[in-house]
């Protein structure tokens, strides 16, 4: 079933430059990181990178020792099985609870029982009590 509690993400505004985004992954591999999901999207000049980590506190300290401006900001993981219909579930919960979803991801790997669904909105504490009912 479908398990949903507040986390953290490590979010990057950075230059959109080539090889930019593997010294971001160099970085947190060096400190053996995992890397739980991550979304990356360019808005012209400036590159955008969401991580969901299992050490954010490592990942930024690491970030900033290679000059980079790593935030932290308020997410929703939620624990979702993997199947058929299940974003439709999320999103439809979220809908009727009037909860508005600034941004969304996920990740899964197929054949395994759950995916994770990463989303910020405008109320991350009542968007977790409506994924958890």
């Amino acid at each position: 079933m479908l398990k949903a509690r507040l986390g953290k993400e490590v979010v990057l505004r950075i230059e959109n430059e080539v090889g930019v985004l593997d010294q971001i992954a160099r970085t947190v591999a060096e400190k053996g990181v995992d890397i739980l999901a991550t979304s990356a999207w360019t808005e012209g000049a400036v590159g955008v990178v969401h991580l969901v980590t299992d050490d954010n506190l490592r990942v930024v300290g690491a970030l900033r020792a290679r000059n980079y401006d790593p935030k932290e900001s308020d997410v929703v993981l939620a624990d979702v099985p993997h199947k058929p219909g299940m974003l439709r579930h999320v999103t439809e919960r979220l809908a009727r609870g009037s909860v508005d979803v600034h941004h969304l991801y996920a990740t899964t790997v197929p054949g395994q029982g759950e995916s994770l669904v990463v989303l910020a909105t405008a109320n991350n504490d009542h968007a977790v009590v409506l994924l958890n009912t």
